[in-house]
C-alpha cells in the first residue's frame, strides 16, 4: 500500500513538474527560492529552521484552483480527501478587493501536526458565486450555470479511486499510480478551444469569472514554493528580468518576529490558447491568467493577534513597529500568537516550584516555546495578488445586495465540515501545554 501522506507528497511533486512544463518561469521561481533558502540556511544556521526544517520548507507548495459549482467543489474535496487534505478556513474574496473577484474560497490541507511535518501541501480552492447580483444579472447567471452544468472536471474513475483511497488510507501501488496520473491530468490546462464570445462576455464582469466559467475545465492557477527571505527573492527575480507584481502582500518586513504570511508573485503571462469563433472556425490567440506565487510563512496568530494585525497592517511600518509585539515571548504571554511548549528536562533544581503563569514558566526556564507555523491564508493578500494580476478591474454594481456565504454555508457546499483554523492552532497549543505541565508536575 502507498499510504495517504506518500500519495500527497507524490501528487505535489508531479503537479510541480507539470506546472513547470506549462509555465517555465515557475521553474525559475523554484530555482531562485532554493538558492535564497540555501543562503539563509548558511548564514542563519539553526535559527533559519525555527519555523520548519529546511527539508519541509524545500518540499512545501501550495496550489490554487477555481471551480464553478458546489458539485465541482465536492468532487475536488473528494480528490483532496484521498490525499489527507481537509477543508480549513473560509475566505470571502468578493469583499477583500475593489476589483471584481466573485468567489468564495477555502483551503484543503492536512490538519494534524505530524501530517503537516510529513508534507504540508495545500490547495487554495475558490468557487464562483453566480447568484451574486453585484456581478451577475439573472440572465447571465442562468446561462453560466447551464454551461457549468454540462462540463465534467473530474472523470468518474478518478473519483472512484479517490473514494477508495480515503476509505483505505492509501492505495495499492498500481492503483496509486493510476490515481496520481488521472489527478495530475485533471489540473492540466485544457486543450479544448475557448469560446471567444462567451469568454469575452464573462471577462467584462471579471477575468476570474471568465477563467472559471469560460473554459472547459479547471487548472492550476498558480503554484507556490516557500522561501525564507521573500524580499531577497523579489530582488533576485527582478534582477533576472522577470516582472513581479508591485508589492509583497501581508505584514511588513521589520526586526521583530515573522507572523502569518507574506506573498508575492510574478505577473501573469500571456499563454497561447486556441479559440472557437462565432462562425465555428478555430483561431489562435493568448490569455493572461496564470502566474507564479511565492510565500514566506511566520507565526500563527490568535484571534486577538489577528485583530491587532488587521488594525495595523495598512498603516505605516513605524506604526506597526510601535504597537506590534517585538518578541516571540511577548506574543506568547499576551496570548497573541500560538506556540507549542515543552518542559525543560535538565533545568537545575533550585528548590522552587513551577509557577502557574506562562510568563513565569518561560522566564524561570521551566518551559521552552516554539512557534506554530501559520498554515493558512489571508483574504486581503490573496485578493491583492489576484487583483495585481488582472488587466481590467471588471464590473461590480455595489448598489445591489450581495448573496451571503459563510463557513457554515461552505461546509454545506462541500459536504464536509470546514475547520476553523484558530481552533486547530489552539488545540495544538493547549495539548502541548498540558503535556508540559504534567511533565513538570511529575518531575
Amino acid at each position: 500500500m502507498v499510504p495517504t501522506w506518500q500519495l500527497r507528497a507524490a501528487f505535489a511533486r508531479r503537479l510541480s513538474a507539470m506546472y513547470g512544463k506549462e509555465v517555465p518561469t515557475y521553474t525559475t521561481l523554484v530555482e531562485v527560492a532554493g538558492q535564497v533558502n540555501d543562503d539563509v540556511l548558511r548564514t542563519g544556521g539553526e535559527s533559519a529552521q525555527r519555523l520548519g526544517s529546511i527539508e519541509r520548507v524545500t518540499a512545501e507548495r501550495h496550489g490554487a484552483i477555481r471551480v464553478g459549482t458546489p458539485r465541482e467543489l465536492r468532487q475536488a474535496a473528494q480528490i483532496f480527501a484521498a490525499l489527507g487534505m481537509e477543508p480549513v478556513g473560509f475566505y470571502n474574496l468578493r469583499d477583500a478587493t475593489t476589483s471584481a473577484v466573485p468567489v468564495v474560497s477555502t483551503a484543503f490541507r492536512p490538519v494534524l501536526p505530524e501530517e503537516l511535518d510529513r508534507n504540508p501541501f495545500r490547495v487554495f480552492t475558490s468557487m464562483l458565486t453566480p447568484a451574486d447580483r453585484r456581478f451577475f444579472d439573472a440572465d447571465l447567471e442562468q446561462r453560466l450555470e447551464a454551461f457549468l452544468g454540462l462540463r465534467e472536471l473530474f472523470p468518474p474513475e478518478l473519483l472512484e479511486l479517490a473514494a477508495l483511497a480515503e476509505r483505505e488510507a492509501g492505495l495499492p501501488e498500481e492503483r496509486a499510480e493510476r490515481f496520481l496520473t488521472l489527478a495530475v491530468a485533471a489540473f492540466e490546462l485544457s486543450p479544448e478551444p475557448v469560446d471567444r464570445a462567451w469568454y469575452a462576455e464573462l471577462e467584462k464582469v471579471s477575468a476570474v469569472a471568465a477563467d472559471i466559467g469560460g473554459v472547459a475545465g479547471t487548472h492550476i492557477n498558480h503554484l507556490t514554493p516557500r522561501v525564507l527571505d521573500i524580499d531577497e527573492l523579489y530582488r533576485r527575480m527582478e534582477e533576472r528580468g522577470i516582472t513581479m507584481i508591485d508589492r509583497i502582500q501581508g505584514p511588513p518586513r521589520w526586526e521583530g518576529p515573522d507572523v502569518l504570511l507574506r506573498q508575492t508573485s510574478f505577473r501573469a503571462l500571456a499563454e497561447p490558447r486556441t479559440f472557437r469563433e462565432a462562425d465555428g472556425s478555430v483561431t489562435t490567440g493568448s490569455l493572461r491568467v496564470r502566474f507564479g506565487e511565492v510565500e514566506a510563512r511566520g507565526v500563527a496568530l490568535s484571534r486577538a493577534g489577528r485583530a491587532l494585525y488587521d488594525r495595523l497592517v495598512d498603516g505605516p511600518v513605524e506604526e506597526w513597529a510601535a504597537h506590534f509585539p517585538r518578541t516571540e515571548r511577548q506574543l506568547a504571554v499576551e496570548g497573541l500568537g500560538f506556540f507549542t511548549y515543552e518542559a525543560v528536562p535538565d533545568r537545575p533544581r533550585d528548590g522552587r516550584r513551577p509557577p502557574d503563569d506562562l510568563a513565569g514558566l518561560l522566564d524561570g526556564g521551566w518551559l521552552t516555546a516554539r512557534p506554530i507555523v501559520y498554515e493558512d491564508f489571508l483574504p486581503r493578500s490573496a485578493a491583492g495578488i489576484f487583483q495585481s494580476n488582472l488587466t481590467d478591474p471588471g464590473a461590480r454594481d455595489s448598489a445591489r445586495p450581495g448573496i451571503h456565504y459563510d463557513q457554515h454555508g461552505m461546509s454545506g457546499a462541500i459536504g464536509r465540515t470546514v475547520h476553523d483554523p484558530f481552533d486547530l492552532y489552539a488545540a495544538q497549543q493547549d495539548a502541548s501545554l498540558g503535556r508540559a505541565r504534567k511533565g513538570l508536575a511529575a518531575a
